[in-house]
């Protein structure tokens, strides 16, 4: 539900309660009305005490939009929303949202007692430094948020896994929120990030037509086992006229591998894949099908049979 926008009348206060959701800090509370008043809006139940020096104009539960806010202001002056929150934000959609990830300066002290203390009815707060935050790399919004590629490269460096952090950067790109040239010139003033290697050949792989996490988990097995690199998203059109796409392609070899999430599983898609499977046969190639899960959990064997089709279609090892 959007807020009510206040009337023509309304004062300095109640715009300021709109524009940040209703959540205030006692600075700015007590800079528009008297200290005074403010203890007593708070002390009749009429506001909510959040935490040391954030108050909410209201008494009943937080909202996202309030839960956002607070975390920005009890983080201190600087504070931003980073990483998967922004991310969130700026319309990504799948991946978990909390916590709620904020960057600070590396220089500024900031409240970590007072962010341990926050109320039941608010998210837990993940709070990061930085010391590279340059004026491009912030979206002006409310709250502030990095842009979608800080926040990209910034989820990837704190996910827990390896897993969590690719598939932060493919959905991104996958759903058109950024593109891999956005990400590499992020990557290139932040020297320091954390997985920098593994988000840096990650965004390549995505350059280079992978975007979904199987894929890309595909081009990874392919280099540990000294695969020729196939082409990703290859388009071909069938004898009927109908352009298909072709998960990974060896050209030289006219070698196919199809890598099939869940989605394939569902009967009607099952018998589309048959229809495209059987119209890739008849023009010549050899098709080999993965399931994703496969992919990840036994490498050694997939490798191992993309290596005998391709051996058997005359690729030699070392070519």
């Amino acid at each position: 539900m959007f807020p009510t926008l206040p009337s023509a009348d309304a004062d300095n206060l109640d715009w300021l309660a709109f524009e940040q959701a209703g959540v205030l800090t006692t600075a700015q509370a007590t800079r528009l009305l008297t200290a005074g008043t403010v203890r007593g809006l708070v002390r009749s139940g009429r506001w909510r005490a959040i935490c040391r020096g954030v108050l909410l104009t209201g008494n009943g539960r937080l909202t996202r939009d309030q839960q956002l806010w607070v975390a920005v202001l009890a983080a201190g002056p600087g504070a931003v929303l980073a990483g998967a929150t922004a991310r969130a934000e700026a319309g990504v959609r799948g991946l978990r949202r909390e916590p709620v990830h904020v960057l600070v300066p590396a220089d500024r002290r900031a409240a970590r007692t007072t962010l341990r203390r926050l109320p039941i009815d608010m998210v837990a707060v993940a709070m990061h430094r930085t010391s590279v935050l340059p004026p491009e790399h912030v979206q002006l919004a409310r709250p502030t948020r990095t842009t979608t590629a800080r926040a990209l490269v910034d989820a990837a460096s704190w996910a827990c896994g390896i897993d969590e952090a690719q598939a932060a950067l493919a959905a991104g790109c996958q759903q058109r929120r950024v593109l891999p040239q956005e990400l590499r010139e992020v990557l290139d003033v932040l020297p320091r990030a954390p997985r920098r290697r593994l988000i840096r050949q990650t965004v390549e792989d995505i350059a280079g037509g992978a975007e979904a996490l199987s894929e890309i988990d595909f081009l990874r097995l392919c280099r540990r086992h000294a695969l020729p690199r196939p082409d990703l998203q290859e388009r071909r059109v069938d004898q009927d006229g109908r352009v298909r796409w072709l998960d990974a392609y060896w050209r030289e070899w006219r070698v196919h591998a199809e890598i099939d999430g869940a989605y394939h599983m569902d009967v009607r898609q099952w018998a589309a894949d048959m229809r495209r499977q059987n119209a890739v046969w008849t023009s010549g190639d050899r098709i080999l099908r993965f399931p994703a899960w496969l992919v990840r959990a036994r490498p050694d064997e997939v490798a191992g049979t993309v290596r005998r089709a391709l051996m058997a279609a005359g690729w030699r090892l070392g070519r």
